[in-house]
């Protein structure tokens, strides 16, 4: 039977993915994964408000330069791997530091 009012939000489309409670909003659904790769992070992010989009990050604490051009391609390798499950999906933006 099927009751009134709006569709539940969709799961969260890898596994790996576990919740991020929001404090300062308990009604948001985030999902994350972190994966420490020694000297930075890599971290998947995805929003049931904005389930099309899956945020990468690459997390270390730099202040006065980017990261290594090696650094970025170790970086995308672990992306690739980890959301291999999905296949290939389309990049909107990258560096988006000035």
């Amino acid at each position: 039977m099927l009751t009134p009012g709006i569709p539940p939000p969709p799961n969260p489309p890898l596994d790996l993915l576990v919740a991020n409670p929001v404090t300062t909003d308990p009604r948001k659904r985030v999902f994350a994964y972190e994966e420490d790769r020694g000297e930075w992070v890599v971290r998947l992010v995805w929003d049931a408000d904005d389930p099309e989009v899956l945020e990468a990050e690459c997390r270390q604490a730099l202040y006065d330069r980017r990261i290594p051009r090696a650094q970025v391609a170790e970086f995308w390798a672990a992306v690739k791997r980890l959301i291999a499950p999905l296949g290939p999906l389309p990049v909107e933006g990258a560096d988006p530091r000035p």
